[in-house]
């Protein structure tokens, strides 16, 4: 049979990550590919408690439908934890249970896109998000990134002279995949340009609370009195991603059609998930396991530091990061990334190639991502070692 695609999906190409996944459960490769957080960092034993106790007690509530909004005392705890922790969220704002942050950009897209309208992304910028506005045929126009986040002046530009802008979506906390941190200075910056041109600001925030290093930021939703940003929020990074827990907080007029179009999606995220989530913020102390989870990736990210360090200066050179799961890493000229990464595959180590997290994959780029929360210590420290054996191969 000859099968005739939508022309929405005809032209979609799979995730790079998750095509380089598949090498990764090779259990001879080094997996410096993957976004996973640390197997450590798990709290098997409270969610195998909570569990039990709540199938024990009360297994209907667990099991059956629910309301597409969310689990509600999951929603209330969460409007009170960004406003008293962050600042964040007005009374004009409410709040969706989302299968991941993943489906926020799904949704947001769906709701204000037209076919042809534009999307402002940094530049790198997620694949996933990426790859989700372009299923509903977004026009995308990458932002270049600086040491401090998004180049403000060429935001400014682009939200002058583009045609149809809906929304600029930012990470702006270790962002993925360059691992930078938007300045508090630009961060006021963006708000006030999206704000004076009409435009809403996607802010996706899955690594925020895993900060090891330096001050903590405000959120740029924490600036918003005036309808300007939709904030995803997730469970994935800080106790499972395997829970598809996320959450969008934002305007009431997007979040009711939002709700909506989620209804035709999942009907609702997972219930047994969302009161787990809840019961763990509530009865647990979730200060206590975030700071855990930061001690985790201060260690893990020294390893990696120290590896590098030794193996890849003065050849190969990397961005700052101050928490997050991921080093961005930059190639001399004289090095082509993507023969790189193929002959770090020939030698068992994956990495992701920059190309993949720009939105003209087509364009050049010297860059890869590294993830070294996945992979053990040793994995990292020789997975490092062989990068920088083939970098010095590679040089005239």
């Amino acid at each position: 049979m000859e099968y005739q695609f939508s022309e929405r999906v005809q032209n979609l190409k799979p995730s790079v990550i998750r095509e380089i996944l598949k090498y990764s459960s090779d259990p001879t490769v080094i997996p410096l590919s993957a976004g996973n957080p640390a197997p450590d960092a798990f709290p098997y034993d409270a969610i195998s408690s909570l569990s039990a106790e709540l199938l024990q007690n009360a297994p209907i509530e667990a099991l059956q439908y629910s309301v597409t909004e969310g689990y509600l005392p999951l929603r209330q705890h969460l409007l009170r934890y960004m406003k008293e922790k962050y600042g964040a969220g007005t009374e004009t704002d409410d709040i969706l249970i989302t299968s991941g942050a993943q489906q926020v950009m799904d949704l947001l897209t769906k709701t204000l896109l037209n076919e042809g309208d534009t999307v402002l992304c940094e530049a790198p910028s997620f694949i996933g998000s990426l790859n989700t506005f372009r299923s509903y045929r977004a026009r995308l126009v990458g932002i270049p990134m600086e040491a401090d986040g998004i180049d403000v002046q060429q935001l400014e530009q682009a939200l002058n002279t583009e045609k149809n802008v809906k929304y600029l979506y930012t990470i702006p906390n270790f962002q993925n995949p360059s691992g930078i941190t938007m300045s508090l200075a630009k961060r006021k910056k963006v708000y006030e340009l999206c704000r004076d041109h009409n435009v809403i600001v996607l802010e996706d925030n899955p690594y925020g609370e895993l900060r090891f290093e330096g001050e903590p930021l405000p959120p740029i939703k924490s600036f918003d009195q005036e309808g300007v940003v939709m904030y995803a929020g997730t469970f994935s990074k800080v106790i499972a991603p395997g829970m598809r827990v996320g959450y969008a907080i934002g305007p009431k007029p997007l979040f009711q059609k939002m709700v909506v179009c989620k209804q035709g999606e999942d009907v609702h995220s997972n219930i047994w998930a969302q009161i787990v989530c809840h019961r763990f913020m509530t009865q647990y102390d979730y200060e206590a396991h975030l700071k855990s989870l930061q001690e985790i990736y201060r260690r893990k990210s020294k390893n990696l530091l120290d590896a590098m360090e030794q193996h890849l200066k003065p050849l190969i050179t990397w961005n700052k990061f101050e928490g997050g799961l991921f080093a961005w890493c930059t190639l001399p000229k004289e090095i082509d990334m993507m023969e790189f990464v193929n002959k770090a595959l020939e030698r068992h180590v994956c990495v992701v190639p920059g190309t993949a997290f720009l939105t003209d994959e087509n364009e050049p780029c010297s860059s890869f991502r590294i993830n070294y929360s996945t992979p053990t210590d040793k994995q990292v420290t020789e997975g490092i070692r062989i990068l920088g054996e083939i970098a010095r191969e590679m040089m005239p």
